[in-house]
């Protein structure tokens, strides 16, 4: 009596060696041995016959070295999965040696279950604050693929995150499965935590694969640790200027400037901030001096007339930093005064030709000023020598007077004082009263 040994079901992950056995118990000689894959008819995969034939129908099939009767199929793959059977013909004589032997037939049937590991891992998420929404896919796996969820310390201890609120969706793609797990998780005050991972098992295929969220305080370069009247407590802080060239660095925090940080007058600019490689997301708060904080990503400043420095904070549960960026005007747009004629009325134009009031005051004022004292030094020599600028002087008639006091000179000339007196005394010699 010849019996089989072999197993109902066998297992086998894609891409290895699948291992179909089917052994005899006593071994005897062989006569044939067949291997028929099992579908809508029997497709022969093997045949053997001791004699003159050892030929493998499907090329990567062959006659196991382990007892020479059971089938090795290598690489596998996910078609070769389905029900195989498995016929032996051996030589029996029942112990006589001088009866002719006679052949006997044995047959079997088994499974072969081909499994295949993840193809893919992806984690999604979404931030609020210290609130998280984390989605973990595991795509193309036979059978659907386990899922946990655990954090690591900064410290390295690994341990399974507690009391998760989730949600799982299997999904069938083909003769593949996705799984996709959502947990909502809320950071603690104070929580230190290097990464949270998704670790996706399939036990079948002895496959564990991680997949890591890190948590990345935003960075900025040069830092000081300072307090800002707008937060209690001190806060990392630096200028945009120090940022040139880091750009690199994960987690730094970076602001872009459109058209520029160096803008002509009255020009309009908008301000971004980014930090690549922060997690959880961080949010952002600009202002400019006493000012409310404005809450996104973007500042937009509308027709920007002088140097200005705006600020933003960037944070997340890790951390928090500040961040001065200068504004800086580069020329003064200012027209010039235009003197220009419509229907014979004269237009000036509203503009200050680049001076502000007060010099135009000083200006005004200075030559006020300087008109004021010109006028008096005009008016102080005009009375000084008797003369009357703004009156014509009366010619006189060309004489000498013996009674006039002869010209000098250190006298200036054609100026000549008359004494009243000497007027009376000669008026007195020649009209002597009576």
């Amino acid at each position: 009596t010849v019996d089989l040994k072999y197993d109902d079901v066998s297992y086998a992950t894609v891409h290895q060696s699948a291992f179909l056995r089917c052994g005899m118990m006593p071994v005897q000689p062989i006569k044939e041995l067949w291997w028929f894959k099992i579908g809508a008819s029997e497709e022969r995969v093997y045949y053997y016959d001791p004699t003159s034939v050892d030929a493998a129908l499907m090329k990567r099939a062959r006659r196991s070295s382990r007892d020479n009767t059971s089938l090795e199929i290598y690489p596998t793959q996910l078609s070769d999965e389905g029900e195989y059977k498995c016929r032996i013909v051996v030589w029996d004589n029942t112990g006589n040696s001088t009866e002719p032997s006679v052949p006997i037939s044995k047959e079997a049937r088994m499974m072969l279950k081909v499994n295949v590991p993840p193809e893919k891992v992806e984690i999604t998420h979404l931030t609020s604050g210290r609130n998280l929404s984390l989605r973990c896919k595991s795509e193309g796996a036979k059978p659907p693929a386990d899922i946990l969820w655990t954090k690591t310390s900064p410290d390295g201890v690994e341990t399974e995150i507690p009391d998760l609120t989730k949600t799982r969706e299997i999904e069938p793609a083909g003769e593949l499965y996705d799984t996709a797990e959502q947990i909502f998780y809320q950071l603690e005050e104070n929580e230190m935590i290097a990464k949270i991972s998704c670790v996706v098992r399939h036990h079948n295929t002895n496959t564990t694969i991680y997949k890591n969220i890190t948590f990345v305080s935003p960075a900025i370069q040069n830092a000081l640790k300072v307090t800002i009247q707008r937060f209690a407590e001190p806060v990392l802080y630096s200028s945009i200027e120090n940022q040139d060239g880091q750009d690199n660095k994960a987690g730094l925090v970076k602001i872009s400037a459109d058209p520029g940080f160096k803008v002509p007058y009255n020009t309009s600019v908008t301000l971004k901030a980014a930090a690549p490689g922060v997690f959880p997301e961080p949010r952002y708060l600009w202002w400019v001096g006493d000012q409310t904080g404005i809450a996104g990503r973007e500042l937009h400043i509308d027709n920007l007339e002088e140097d200005k420095s705006y600020y933003v904070l960037a944070e997340n549960p890790l951390g928090r930093v500040v961040l001065e960026v200068p504004v800086h005007i580069t020329t003064s747009d200012y027209s010039q005064w235009n003197d220009s004629s419509r229907d014979g009325d004269v237009i000036v134009d509203d503009t200050t030709g680049g001076l502000d009031t007060g010099a135009i005051i000083g200006i005004v004022i200075g030559a006020l000023i300087a008109v004021f004292f010109i006028g008096f030094a005009v008016w102080y020599w005009t009375i000084r020598d008797g003369t009357h600028v703004f009156s014509p002087k009366k010619e006189k008639p060309h004489t000498i007077d013996e009674e006039t006091i002869p010209f000098r000179s250190t006298d200036k000339p054609l100026l000549r004082t008359i004494s009243t007196q000497t007027l009376e005394g000669r008026r007195s010699r020649r009209e002597p009263s009576i």
